[in-house]
């Protein structure tokens, strides 16, 4: 009977916690949207600055040499633009696949400072969404039939041979 009863708790915890993701991943977005528009005014800057000295973007670049400050500085800027192309990226794959679908884009919600932003501000909701809905089936079932699994494990290992 405990077993019985922990199981369902354990279940319902996991579905209780997939339920979130869509909520979750909704203000991860919109936080990776604000990241790239603040990247992208760098970006653009940087360009405009260089265009106006007659300058490609690597050209410049290549200008920033000569002090530790300017070493230091050029260092920054090439982080600033493979950051803004990857969250660019991101962000467009993620834009573009429906709730659903991002749980197959994991590997899109990997910058750390946003994720933790995200998650700092993260108020659990009751997911009255289909996906949200769903997703919370989806966890139930999971946990309900990876512990029907390790029962059965469990019960074939005591087993006599």
């Amino acid at each position: 009977m405990f077993v019985r009863a922990a199981s369902l708790c354990i279940s319902l915890g996991c579905g209780a916690a997939f339920s979130q993701f869509p909520e979750f991943s909704q203000q991860y977005i919109q936080r990776l949207g604000g990241a790239v528009d603040e990247l992208a005014i760098v970006v653009r800057d940087f360009d405009a600055s260089a265009k106006a000295e007659g300058l490609s973007r690597d050209q410049a670049l290549e200008q920033l040499v000569g002090t530790g400050f300017l070493e230091r500085r050029r260092a920054d800027m090439i982080r600033s633009f493979d950051r803004y192309e990857k969250l660019s990226s991101d962000l467009f794959h993620l834009e573009t696949a429906n709730q659903f679908q991002r749980v197959f884009q994991l590997s899109r919600f990997t910058d750390r400072d946003i994720a933790r932003r995200a998650w700092a501000v993260f108020v659990p909701a009751v997911p009255l969404s289909m996906a949200g809905i769903s997703f919370a089936l989806a966890g139930f079932a999971a946990a309900m039939l990876s512990i029907i699994a390790a029962r059965r494990f469990w019960r074939a290992a005591r087993a006599p041979s």
